[in-house]
């Protein structure tokens, strides 16, 4: 099986010891480091702890020949653009289950019109992972609020919307929240 296990870890600017470390169980670089190379075999289990020490599917780490990539030109950098090293691709933006869009017709806040983000849905158990986050809350009525999730007392959230000059909103006991993670904008 040919995986894309080095140049997603590349594209995360993640060590081999950093991936080992974050397996569960933790493994070593070493063993990573054969992974990626195909110097062992990587079986399903293997695919999906590293999967999950990088935060990605199981599926991001499969090459397939009909999977587009799409080779990295240049590392822009403080002193300005650089071609890389070692060749490099980027794997365009990968839908989870689970996942919501907030499609933006108005620029607001450090978004412009025309950007689309991508949400991953949370229970309320998972909303503390959200913190500092721009979230999208639901309201009754289908109405929304999307802001930046700055405080969490019991079941009560603190947002604080993106406008500016906006005043602080509370939300009790939402059923769910999404956290965005993925912000795509056309150039």
């Amino acid at each position: 099986m040919i995986t894309a296990i080095r140049e997603v870890r590349r594209a995360k600017g993640l060590t081999l010891e950093e991936v080992a470390a974050r397996c569960v169980p933790p493994t070593t670089a070493q063993t990573v480091g054969r992974l990626e190379m195909g110097t062992r075999t990587v079986s399903v289990g293997w695919l999906n702890r590293i999967a999950a020490a990088l935060g990605v599917n199981a599926a991001d780490l499969v090459k397939l020949p009909e999977r587009p990539e799409i080779p990295v030109a240049a590392l822009l950098e403080s002193s300005g653009a650089q071609a890389p090293r070692r060749p490099a691709s980027v794997v365009p933006p990968h839908a989870e289950p689970g996942m919501v869009a907030v499609s933006v017709t108005a620029g607001i806040g450090d978004y412009r019109a025309g950007d689309e983000i991508w949400c991953r849905t949370l229970a309320p158990e998972a909303f503390a992972g959200a913190l500092n986050r721009d979230v999208l809350v639901p309201r009754p009525a289908g109405r929304f609020l999307f802001g930046r999730l700055i405080g969490r007392e019991g079941d009560r959230l603190h947002l604080l919307p993106l406008g500016a000059g906006a005043r602080q909103q509370v939300v009790a006991d939402p059923p769910w929240i999404a956290e965005a993670i993925r912000l795509v904008r056309a150039l």
